[in-house]
């Protein structure tokens, strides 16, 4: 079974979901509070500004919002590049009243962080690099240029020039790390947004599979006895017109496609009943139906039973879930695709705990892949060996975060290894996988024992 085909959506992807009604609602804040800033600098502190300078530069930002409210419609999302003028229109715009009041010695300086951080979070790191760069170049243009600070004494507020540069130090700074961080930690959360709703689709499909199965197998077994009548009526009607050809031959025709529709539908009803005795199966026949896609394609796929300690006569009946299914396939199937040629599937158990070993002869874990396990999108593992290994394999690691995360969603806990150092003495050398879950949340107890566990339900559709 294939892996849904899933890539981690780009930053200029992204940057298309952002509304406008977004931006203009900041704009509107960041509008209110230049407002109330320039306006207790004068009244209160008695601060001489260039007003007229200033409201034409919020003046600037009323207008473009009006503009812009007015002209698009409210669910309007903005493009890559639509969002980068509007970041930097607001980056320049900030820049311009800080050098109307004093450049890096007014405090708030610190404002031209949030266009930046704004960037690094919902565009593409191409904008990102862009504004980043305006942002420090505007930064060192203050710390020269400005228009300075007086009171109406007629005094100048200015730092001394060695805080000035440590200003200046500790913006450009802040510039650098505030974007790294906002864009690494954004970067994170959309790639395990990415990955999980690549497990949604891989579970939705194989609950898809495992329903369709069921209304066939249904169908199979519903079918059965009207086919079987016909075959008996057609039979009997062969056998009275015998000295009749032309009927006997219709009849006779009748009898072979009745037969094909019972071959047919036999087929079609191997993938199982929507039964309640299929609900659920004993361990080995989940393990093997589980490794069974993968077992014809060129490697030794082989499945045992390994005696624990205590370990119980009976084998545990375990639920035949789709995520179980589905995810000790993905890990069969990381192993079938880096083995050199046998994959061993070791099952066991015991009074408290049902684990399943997944072991290949392969060239086993990297110690960077390690360390990694279950991180979704994993670009940065090396493509020249994957492609001599794996052709087909992209190397995003998205294959086993879907199987550990649906694996756990089911309660097992796992564990990954190479098998050097995990048994020397196994001639499974590669990769080793343990599942293992506490038996009191995975087995379900027979009920075939106890009585009788009534009638199968119809599938209603």
């Amino acid at each position: 079974m294939t892996q849904p085909t899933i890539r981690p959506l780009s930053g200029r992807t992204r940057a298309n979901w952002i509304r406008l009604r977004t931006m203009i609602l900041l704009r509107w804040v960041a509008i209110v509070g230049q407002l109330i800033a320039i306006t207790v600098a004068q009244i209160v502190f008695g601060l001489q500004l260039e007003m007229g300078l200033c409201y034409l530069a919020i003046g600037a930002s009323v207008i473009a919002n009006l503009i812009t409210t007015f002209i698009y419609p409210e669910n309007k999302r903005l493009s890559e590049y639509e969002n980068l003028w509007m970041i930097l229109f607001d980056l320049l715009q900030i820049a311009f009243l800080l050098y109307l009041t004093g450049g890096l010695n007014n405090p708030f300086a610190l404002l031209l962080l949030g266009p930046v951080t704004i960037s690094a979070t919902a565009l593409s790191l191409r904008s990102t690099i862009v504004l980043c760069s305006v942002a420090i170049v505007a930064v060192s243009l203050l710390a020269v240029l400005h228009l300075p600070l007086t009171t109406q004494g007629g005094d100048v507020l200015e730092i001394p020039s060695l805080f000035i540069f440590g200003q200046w130090t500790a913006l450009v700074i802040a510039i650098l790390f505030t974007s790294a961080y906002s864009r690494r930690v954004a970067t994170e959360v959309h790639s395990m947004g990415d990955a999980l709703a690549a497990t949604q689709m891989a579970l939705a499909r194989e609950q898809k599979l495992t329903d369709l199965g069921g209304v066939v197998a249904a169908a199979a077994h519903e079918l059965g006895t009207p086919l079987a009548t016909i075959k008996l009526a057609s039979a009997e009607l062969l056998n009275d017109l015998k000295d009749h050809p032309d009927l006997a031959e219709d009849a006779a025709l009748i009898c072979e496609q009745a037969d094909r529709c019972r071959d047919i539908l036999r087929n079609m009803g191997r993938a199982g009943k929507d039964d309640l005795h299929l609900r659920q199966a004993p361990l080995e026949a989940v393990v093997l139906e589980s490794a069974e896609p993968h077992m014809d394609r060129g490697k030794d796929v082989l499945l045992s039973q390994v005696p624990g300690p205590d370990q119980r006569k009976d084998q545990p009946t375990i639920p035949r879930k789709p995520e179980i299914i589905h995810g000790l396939r993905n890990l069969v199937q990381n192993a079938v695709d880096f083995a050199h040629s046998t994959v061993w599937v070791e099952t066991s158990w015991s009074e408290k705990d049902v684990s399943i070993r997944i072991m290949d002869d392969g060239p086993g874990f990297s110690v960077y892949i390690l360390s990694r396990i279950g991180d979704p999108f994993m670009r940065e593992r090396s493509r020249s060996q994957t492609a001599i290994t794996r052709p087909e394999y992209e190397g995003m690691g998205l294959g086993l975060f879907i199987a550990k995360t649906l694996l756990e969603r089911s309660g097992a806990r796992l564990r990954f290894a190479n098998g050097s150092a995990e048994n020397p003495e196994s001639h499974a050398t590669g990769a080793v996988v343990e599942v293992t879950w506490p038996r009191s949340a995975l087995e379900v107890e027979s009920t075939v024992r106890d009585g009788a566990i009534g009638q199968n339900q119809p599938i209603t559709v």
